[in-house]
């Protein structure tokens, strides 16, 4: 089994959807995928809840005794869903479990002044120092012809960990949120360019 945490201090700097498009990703690959929900507003949950029968089988997991719905499962793939604030003993726990960590931040200065101080608390970790975590960025929500982009592409640069890709600000994630699907779900014609632009995460997490 492999283990993805996706974490960022900040509520609505895209945890969510990152989350189930990976999880949506996997599925369509044929692994068996558990989506963990850990946080309090269960919106990764309801997601799944408005899920399509007719679609790749996602489990979901949102409470209770985790190690028994793993054991039972046995999943290729565990995404975890992280909630905003998440620090101290439950982000040194939950990074123990997680061998890749995906940290979503967004072109705004209030997302990158939250971030720069969680980037120092990952770095401090154990499992981080030790190489057992490896950690990447994404941009979320970029447009590039902005100057927000340019100040949070510096920003990313200056983290110390790999970026990986920058995801467009698109309706697209909107709506396929709303039908409970992931972008994997739909025709590619549809979602070319944001294929394109998944493929640097999408490698770096099968290496």
């Amino acid at each position: 089994m492999r283990t993805i945490l996706v974490a960022n201090p900040k509520g609505g700097s895209g945890k969510t959807t990152l989350s189930t498009n990976l999880a949506g990703y996997f599925a369509n690959l044929g692994k068996r995928v558990m989506l963990a929900d850990l946080d309090r507003q269960q919106s990764s949950a309801g997601w799944l809840a408005r899920r399509p029968a007719v679609l790749p089988t996602i489990h979901g997991w949102s409470g209770g005794d985790s190690r028994k719905a793993i054991a039972e499962l046995r999943p290729h793939w565990l995404i975890m869903d992280s909630p905003a604030g998440m620090h101290g003993d439950k982000l040194s726990n939950a990074l123990k479990r997680a061998e890749l960590v995906v940290v979503p931040v967004q072109p705004s200065a209030f997302d990158m002044a939250a971030t720069r101080d969680f980037i120092e608390l990952l770095r401090a970790e154990k499992s981080v120092r030790k190489e057992k975590s490896y950690v990447a960025m994404i941009g979320m929500r970029v447009d590039a012809r902005t100057r927000a982009a340019d100040d949070l592409e510096l920003f990313l640069d200056s983290a110390g960990f790999p970026v990986l890709t920058f995801l467009r600000d698109t309706q697209a994630y909107v709506q396929a949120a709303g039908d409970g699907i992931s972008l994997f779900d739909l025709t590619p014609g549809r979602v070319v360019r944001d294929m394109e632009q998944w493929k640097p995460l999408l490698d770096w997490l099968k290496e």
